[in-house]
């Protein structure tokens, strides 16, 4: 992964299958590709967190139950969860800081 500061493209998506932003200083036109909106885009994170946490707590019982599962798969699915989680959670802080920063703002 390598730091791009002309278009920012430091992160990796977080959802599997997401394809990264263009920019705006790499010279391609972006007509005729579809843009999501903004609300479907969190709701599609949301629903994929959700999609974790549900996988981590199967895995839990699996283990507790059915002593079929392993140790080791339902630690690993419950570290995926709470990373998402966390990143959510700090996404939605920003959110909230810009939201609040907007109503700072005079007219």
């Amino acid at each position: 992964m390598t730091f791009n500061p002309v278009n920012g493209n430091f992160f990796p998506p977080l959802i599997e299958g997401a394809k990264p932003s263009t920019g705006l200083g790499d010279g391609q036109k972006t007509q005729g590709v579809p843009k999501e909106d903004f609300g479907q885009v969190l709701k599609t994170a949301i629903s994929d967190i959700d999609k974790l946490q549900k996988s981590a707590d199967q895995a839990i019982v699996k283990l507790e139950t059915d002593n079929s599962g392993s140790l080791h798969e339902a630690m690993i699915a419950l570290e995926k969860a709470d990373i998402s989680f966390r990143a959510m959670m700090q996404v939605r802080n920003k959110i909230i800081e810009a939201y609040q920063e907007i109503m700072r703002m005079q007219v």
